[in-house]
C-alpha cells in the first residue's frame, strides 16, 4: 500500500483501493495496456536510474511510490500526493526514485485527447483559472472527487462488457476535474485553435514528424502563423527549451533508440535522424547522454 503518512483519510482509503486495483491488474513489471484505450497501468518493483523518453499528453496518477521526471533541467516530483499531466509532447528523463518488490510503484497513466478537452470547453464553457504560466509539464494536488472518477474507471476492467457505455462518462469527469483544477487553463490553451499556446502545439507536431529534416525556423513560424520571435518565446515558455533544443532531444533519443533496438551503428543511426556529420553526433551524443554512442550503449546493455 502506499506510503500515506501525509494523505488526509479520505484520500488515503480511495489511494489504497487505487494500489490494490492496480496491483490486482498487473503482475508483472511494465506499462500494461487495458481495455479502455486511453488508459495503461504501470508496475516497477524496483527504482531505476534517468532514462530518456518522450511524453505524450497524458495525465499520471501514482498510487504508490515516487517518480523523478526532468524537463531540460527543471524537476518534477510526483507521488500520491500529486499527480502529473504533461499537456504537450516532451522529451525528458524519468526515474522512479521509490519502488521495491513488496512495495512496488504502481501508476495509472490516461492519455489526454486535445478533441475531448475541446469538446468540454463547447459544452461547459470557460473552465480553467487564470494562469501566466504555459509550461506543458505541471504538477496537481490529487483530491477525492478526481480519484473517485479514476476509481470508477478502472473498476470497469471487471466488468468489460460496461466499458463503451461507461467508460466514456468517467474519462469524460477525469478531464473535467482536470480543468476545474487551478492548472487547467494549461489544458484549456492547447485545444483552443487560435490561441498562441494552440499554434506552439502545432508547432511541436511538426518537429515530432519530422525532427530528422533541417529546422528553419522562419517556415516553422510561418507554417504555424506566428512570428519567429514570438514562436522562439512562446516554444520556450512551453516547453523550457528552444525549438533547436527540441528538435535535438527528439534526434538523440531517436538515434539511442535504433541503436539499441535495432542494432544500427552510431554513424548509420545519426545520419537516419538527420545528422550529416558523425562527428557533430558523437559530440552532441556525448553531452546529451555522457559518453559517446559505444560506451553509453555498452554501459546499458551491461546495467540491463
Amino acid at each position: 500500500m502506499p506510503d500515506t503518512a501525509a494523505l488526509p483519510l479520505d484520500i488515503e482509503q480511495r489511494q489504497n483501493e487505487l494500489a490494490a486495483l492496480i496491483s490486482r491488474f498487473t503482475t508483472a513489471e511494465g506499462i500494461h495496456q487495458t481495455a479502455i484505450a486511453p488508459l495503461d497501468l504501470i508496475r516497477g518493483d524496483k527504482t531505476t536510474s534517468f532514462t530518456p523518453g518522450v511524453y505524450q499528453p497524458s495525465l499520471c496518477i501514482i498510487a504508490q511510490g515516487r517518480k523523478e521526471v526532468m524537463l531540460n533541467d527543471e524537476r518534477y516530483v510526483y507521488d500520491p500526493l500529486n499527480y502529473l499531466v504533461a499537456s504537450v509532447t516532451l522529451p525528458v528523463t524519468g526515474s522512479v526514485i521509490e519502488a521495491s518488490p513488496e512495495q512496488p510503484y504502481l501508476c495509472v497513466k490516461l492519455a489526454i485527447d486535445p478533441a475531448e478537452i475541446g469538446s468540454l470547453i463547447a459544452d461547459a464553457g470557460p473552465l480553467g483559472l487564470s494562469t501566466q504560466d504555459r509550461r506543458g509539464l505541471y504538477l496537481g494536488r490529487v483530491d477525492a472527487p478526481l480519484l473517485d472518477a479514476v476509481l470508477r474507471l478502472i473498476r470497469l476492467l471487471d466488468t468489460p462488457k460496461d466499458i463503451p457505455m461507461l467508460a466514456p462518462l468517467a474519462l469524460r469527469e477525469i478531464f473535467y476535474r482536470l480543468l476545474r483544477s487551478p492548472q487547467g487553463q494549461r489544458l484549456v490553451e492547447i485545444a483552443i485553435a487560435d490561441s498562441q499556446t494552440h499554434r506552439v502545439t502545432r508547432a511541436i507536431e511538426w518537429l515530432n514528424r519530422y525532427y530528422h529534416k533541417p529546422l528553419r525556423i522562419e517556415e516553422l513560424a510561418r507554417t504555424v502563423n506566428l512570428s519567429p520571435s514570438t514562436l522562439h518565446h512562446r516554444f520556450k515558455e512551453v516547453t523550457a527549451m528552444s525549438p533547436l533544443q527540441y528538435q535535438k532531444q527528439l534526434r538523440l533519443q531517436e538515434a539511442r533508440r535504433l541503436m539499441l533496438a535495432e542494432g544500427l551503428e552510431a554513424s548509420a543511426a545519426g545520419y537516419r535522424v538527420g545528422y550529416e556529420s558523425p562527428s557533430q553526433f558523437s559530440r552532441e551524443y556525448s553531452r546529451q547522454f555522457g559518453a559517446p554512442p559505444l560506451r553509453d550503449l555498452a554501459r546499458l546493455r551491461s546495467s540491463a
